[in-house]
């Protein structure tokens, strides 16, 4: 029988020590292979590129461009390209972050090797691999109601912060160059997304939830 070239493994981290780390655990395997490491997310989407990774194994939280945004580029140009975010980090928007930009795997970094192994094989075969902190974090955040003001517009929040200094719908208007009626009904909006019944109530909210 044919024997299965071994799994292109990419490396993305700025930490030195940890992807020295995940070079020696990836000779322990021999059907995966290092092609290539990076140290930020801009190095990691012009390697990729030229190396063809199949599984690359992504930090979340690096300077200049993350994982996150490195990981959404890589995807859009090569769809083909599996990423395993693998970070120390578990809160709920990292998370969700990474996934919405198309990782299909999310790591901690306490993980065994044999487990990590295993995620990079399912990786490869396109199936996903999640941490049981991660699922956990991700099942809070789909059963907690959304936070106040969470669908707020970008414009209604610039009136909200008008609202706030304490200026009337004319003046609103006046300050963003919209009409009265505009701000009129940016304001009842905003009164009904906060559930207040009045602009005294919404500001009051604005201030306590940090909605401004």
């Amino acid at each position: 029988m044919t024997q299965q070239p071994p799994i292109k493994v990419m490396i993305v981290d700025d930490h030195t020590v940890v992807r020295r780390g995940l070079k020696f655990f990836l000779l322990a395997f021999d059907d995966m292979e290092l092609v290539g490491e990076a140290d930020n997310g801009e190095a990691a989407v012009e390697l990729c590129g030229q190396l063809q990774p199949d599984v690359i194994l992504m930090d979340m939280k690096m300077p200049g461009m993350d994982g996150a945004a490195a990981t959404r580029k890589i995807i859009e140009r090569h769809p083909h390209v599996q990423i395993i975010a693998l970070t120390s980090f578990k809160d709920e928007a990292l998370v969700q972050g990474a996934l919405l930009a198309g990782a299909v795997s999310y790591l901690l970094k306490d993980v065994t090797d044999d487990e990590l192994a295993e995620a990079i094989r399912s990786a490869y075969a396109g199936r996903a691999t999640l941490a049981p902190e991660i699922a956990r974090a991700l099942v809070r955040a789909a059963t907690q109601p959304p936070a106040l003001g969470s669908d707020l517009t970008d414009r209604e929040r610039q009136v909200l912060a008008l609202m706030v200094e304490g200026l009337n719908n004319v003046e609103i208007a006046k300050r963003l160059v919209i009409s009265r009626s505009t701000a009129r009904y940016h304001v009842s909006n905003i009164l009904s997304k906060l559930g207040a019944t009045n602009r005294v109530e919404a500001t009051a909210l604005a201030i306590q939830n940090k909605l401004i």
